[in-house]
């Protein structure tokens, strides 16, 4: 997140799940989403807003393939583990849970205000 917020935006690609895909065009601009480190620490650190909605993915020239620009709205007071978010019992039928590989999923208003007190 420090990166990201130094950069002030970035464009989420690379994605390749069709599942994950239709959920990025699925974003309109000023949604929020929650920031997820994957690879270093398996938690949520941050909170990002849509800054432009889904266009080509620059990256490849399969026109299947889109990404979402982002910008950082607001940083975690302390990040959210993934332990913590399969411990919930609210929780328990988020993507994250059920499709742990799954990189772009979307959150009811309920488990994402969940997930924000759990970072407060």
């Amino acid at each position: 997140m420090d990166q990201f917020e130094k950069d002030k935006q970035t464009f989420w690609d690379g994605v390749r799940n069709y599942q994950a895909r239709n959920n990025l065009r699925e974003m309109k601009k000023g949604d929020l989403v929650l920031w997820y480190h994957s690879n270093e620490g398996k938690e949520v650190v941050g909170i990002a807003k849509v800054a432009k909605t889904a266009y080509q993915d620059p990256t490849t020239e399969d026109p299947n393939w889109v990404v979402v620009d982002l910008k950082p709205f607001k940083k975690l007071k302390k990040p959210v583990t993934l332990e913590q978010i399969k411990a919930h019992p609210l929780l328990q039928e988020i993507g994250l849970v059920r499709q742990g590989r799954l990189s772009v999923m979307g959150l009811s208003a309920a488990e994402f205000d969940i997930i924000l007190e759990l970072g407060s």
